[in-house]
């Protein structure tokens, strides 16, 4: 049976944007807010398509973690005290969108699943976000 699911999830984190001329070139943290729709054929045996918390396990690598440009001075610096999550190039929404859902899908892949992640939206405030769908531009 084919079937599109869908799951909400948060995760807080620390950013900069080492290419913006702004205050977001500061580090400073959001709640981030990730939302998955998600299609595919679901299993013969379970009727399910994939487990809502494997995609919340995806997010949740990020909670509580500085994410950074891999090029950013700043990881060095900050790997002395704890884990740095790097990005090629700046860690935006637009960028984050793109990686979760390469993510989600080399996931289930290695456990057999496969799935078409159709939309990905990833809000950095309550009042904007950015959406990844496989028609959009690859992320660096």
């Amino acid at each position: 049976m084919t079937v599109r699911i869908y799951k909400e999830t948060y995760f807080e984190a620390a950013h900069r944007l080492m290419h913006y001329e702004g205050k977001c070139y500061r580090l400073h943290g959001h709640q981030w807010r990730v939302e998955f729709w998600v299609d595919g054929t679901t299993s013969k045996d379970s009727q399910i398509l994939v487990d809502f918390n494997l995609i919340k396990n995806i997010v949740n690598r990020y909670d509580h973690q500085i994410i950074l440009n891999e090029e950013d001075p700043m990881v060095d610096c900050l790997k002395k005290f704890q884990e740095v999550v790097t990005t090629k190039g700046d860690p935006t929404s637009e960028n984050l969108a793109g990686r979760m859902s390469a993510e989600l899908e080399a996931e289930c892949e290695k456990l057999g699943i496969i799935i078409n992640v159709s939309k990905c939206r990833v809000w950095e405030s309550t009042s904007c976000y950015a959406e990844w769908t496989p028609d959009a531009p690859e992320t660096p």
